[in-house]
């Protein structure tokens, strides 16, 4: 069991560093810095909006309206920093390890 609570784990990881490199590129895009006309561009954007979108959305249905800035990832980076953290590390992990 421990080694299933290590992957999934890692899986958050990852997926967190998915939703910081999506709010990177969306910034990037809004500036001007870089240009979806580019294919490349295009495709590694519309790659990491499918792959964040699913889990942003029901954020931003309940967060208010501010603006022009969305908080949204932050909320769900937070989230998901607490069920790896707490839930998965801090709850779980000592069950399934044995003292020796």
């Amino acid at each position: 069991m421990v080694p299933l609570i290590g992957f999934i784990v890692l899986v958050i990881d990852l997926y967190i560093w998915v939703v910081i490199a999506s709010a990177i590129l969306s910034w990037l895009v809004a500036f001007n810095v870089v240009n979806t006309n580019n294919r490349v561009v295009l495709v590694i954007g519309d790659t990491l909006y499918r792959l964040t979108e699913p889990a942003l959305r029901p954020i931003r249905g309940i967060l208010p309206n501010l603006g022009g800035i969305d908080i949204s990832p932050v909320i769900l980076i937070l989230l998901l920093l607490f069920i790896r953290d707490v839930v998965l590390l801090g709850w779980l992990a000592p069950i399934f390890i044995q003292p020796a």
